[in-house]
């Protein structure tokens, strides 16, 4: 951008919704950056994430368009439900904008397509929330494989167990499956990214996907009640799943590893993401290692680090996310979780889709046709 380097990048958060806090937190610290507008779909939501933010003097809108325009815009963060992530990142990509795009980041394959045509020709940066992996423990074990303490890497595992009910806000939009479509896409994405994550060799580098087989069950599909863990108690649900909580998949790398990961709607407990890597020489159970470079080991050695063990997006890394994102687009790079390198994972979400229909494996890469 022009002048970049004598003033701060305008940051546009669109959408204003619980994950935009974060957004907005982590740009208000970055020194590179600065928040100059905040829109949604009402007004008042806008301006309430504004005060909320002690932002003051800044552009508040209810229409993107004008949004875009706002003097001073250089990033956009899509945080708005998913079935609009698509249109919504066509649009700042039109509008010159580098691009941060929460998760899902669209709901089928023709839509990625046409996002990933937009980004091209428009030749902005992005960055997807698949924020785990700036998690002090993901980053450990990341470092870990590129130290060969666990060897060659043959196995890869992760769930996201998560009661996703009507306390969240979220809700109404994502159990649907019209606008929710899967367990997968809407929060199981973030066990597919750890598995593609630590099934890659390479520091900085997620495993591409070749075959996937998966099963589709649970129990919670069209019931009128629901756990609610926030309470621990059971309660009238506002409305139905109307898919699958329950999925469970088989992944295929290129290199060779094997994953297997599942999204559990329906688990009557506290959210927990357990995370496993098998490798020739070494193991990771989330943060237990056993590794040939503690010679004599008895025990697992335990890492004292922050885990992958809270639900709420005030325990995400979204500053390590906002401040890599920055320094990509200050270096003129692109993101290792980039929009590009997000579809491989949707994809694996889409191919369980397919799977269900098929009965049979899934090669992959999809036809978005």
């Amino acid at each position: 951008m022009a002048g970049q380097d004598q003033r701060k990048m305008g940051v546009l958060v669109h959408g204003a919704g619980w994950v935009s806090t974060q957004h907005i937190k982590a740009f208000q610290k970055n020194p590179h950056t600065q928040v100059v507008a905040v829109s949604s779909r009402k007004l008042e939501s806008a301006r309430r994430r504004a005060d909320e933010a002690g932002l003051e003097g800044i552009g508040l809108y209810d229409d993107l368009g004008r949004a875009l325009r706002h003097e001073g815009v250089d990033i956009v963060c899509v945080c708005t439900p998913q079935h609009v992530h698509a249109e919504n990142t066509i649009a700042a990509a039109e509008a010159g904008k580098h691009i941060v795009i929460e998760k899902p980041i669209a709901n089928s394959l023709k839509e990625i397509q046409a996002m990933r045509s937009a980004v091209r020709k428009a030749r902005v940066k992005t960055v997807v929330s698949f924020v785990l992996r700036w998690n002090p423990l993901f980053e450990t074990v990341k470092a870990l494989i590129e130290d060969n303490a666990l060897g060659e890497i043959y196995a890869t595992e992760a769930d996201y167990q998560h009661d996703i009910g009507s306390w969240w806000s979220g809700f109404e939009d994502t159990r649907k499956k019209s606008t929710g479509v899967s367990a997968f896409l809407v929060g199981g994405c973030h066990a597919i990214d750890a598995v593609r994550w630590f099934a890659g060799r390479g520091r900085f580098e997620a495993a591409i996907p070749s075959e996937v087989f998966a099963y589709s069950g649970g129990y919670r599909k069209g019931r009128d009640e629901e756990f609610d863990y926030t309470l621990n108690r059971w309660k009238k649900a506002k409305g139905p799943l109307e898919y699958d909580g329950f999925e469970v998949a088989l992944v295929k790398f290129t290199n060779g590893v094997i994953g297997k990961v599942s999204v559990n709607f329906d688990c009557i407990m506290p959210y927990t993401f357990p995370i496993e890597v098998f490798g020739s020489h070494g193991t990771v159970k989330d943060n237990r290692v056993w590794s040939h470079k503690y010679p004599g080991q008895k025990s697992w050695v335990t890492i004292p680090t922050v885990l992958p063990d809270s639900a709420e997006v005030t325990h995400h890394p979204f500053q390590g996310q906002m401040d890599h994102f920055v320094d990509c687009i200050l270096a003129d790079r692109e993101s290792h979780c980039n929009l590009e390198d997000a579809a491989h994972t949707h994809e694996i979400a889409f191919a369980a889709l397919k799977c269900y229909r098929t009965k049979k494996p899934v090669k992959l890469p999809l036809n978005a046709s």
